[in-house]
């Protein structure tokens, strides 16, 4: 892949990018979720890049688009993204956001309607207000706290532990985590969830006008997750794919199975 960047007030974006050798092939954008980078989808990257144009990046603030203002809201990432796909000349992308990701992507919907072909959410949540309890909300805006009172060697192994089944999903996300100082890591889960609250509140319509996709971890632990997909798929109909032996971090976990299953369900919608 050819690593890019887009600069912007706040920092420099780095993102990367293959182009495959096929005709009018479709582009999947890969946004990866909170604190992680780009390697979480290393797996995908291989898998697509065969007989799709791909497209992923490192999140402001996160890997190598580091160092960031924390001054971004969850439009400003969508809008952020939106003008990297118009400098790639890149119309209706597939959007496919894991946790962090999949939020950004319903932004990016909301503010782009009928720009995008298709939505794959894994392991993430509807930003809908309708789907939060108040006392959730108020949590999401209190984890650096939570988090700074953890000594950094339990969170590593919290956090590694917490988000993936598999031996080399854990590998993963710990490499993640310790590119990262403490403070550094807490202050921007802390933003990011806080972020994420704000979004929620801001009680958008968040209508998915392209077919869309929900696929989540069977031993998901993360927060509600597993339970916000099941009030999802019973309220809007999309489709629920549930991962065996896959955390979190699904796609990193079971690779072949979200494989597949992206993969099938682009195929059955175009």
């Amino acid at each position: 892949m050819t690593e890019k960047t887009y600069q912007t007030n706040s920092g420099t974006i780095h993102y990367w990018i293959s182009r495959c050798n096929k005709p009018n092939a479709k582009t999947i954008c890969f946004l990866p979720g909170l604190t992680a980078d780009h390697t979480l989808f290393v797996r995908q990257i291989g898998y697509f890049s065969v007989n799709y144009n791909v497209l992923v990046w490192d999140a402001p603030a996160h890997g190598k688009s580091r160092p960031f203002q924390l001054d971004f809201t969850m439009e400003d990432l969508a809008r952020f993204l939106h003008e990297i796909l118009i400098a790639e000349k890149i119309e209706n992308p597939i959007l496919v956001g894991q946790s962090l990701g999949g939020y950004i992507s319903q932004m990016y919907i909301e503010l782009y309607p009928n720009e995008v072909s298709h939505f794959v959410s894994i392991d993430s949540a509807p930003l809908q207000r309708k789907y939060y309890q108040k006392w959730e909300i108020w949590s999401l805006k209190h984890i650096e706290n939570m988090y700074m009172c953890c000594p950094w060697h339990l969170l590593v192994k919290i956090g590694t532990r917490g988000v993936s089944e598999s031996i080399e999903g854990r590998a993963n996300m710990k490499s993640m985590m310790l590119a990262y100082s403490k403070k550094e890591y807490c202050k921007l889960a802390g933003f990011g969830y806080k972020m994420l609250a704000e979004a929620v509140e801001q009680n958008r319509p968040y209508q998915l006008t392209c077919p869309t996709l929900l696929i989540c971890g069977q031993y998901d632990q993360a927060g509600s997750v597993k339970k916000y997909n099941k009030d999802w798929t019973r309220n809007t109909g999309f489709s629920l794919v549930w991962i065996p032996n896959a955390g979190h971090n699904s796609n990193i976990d079971n690779p072949e199975a979200v494989n597949n299953e992206i993969e099938n369900f682009i195929r059955k919608m175009i």
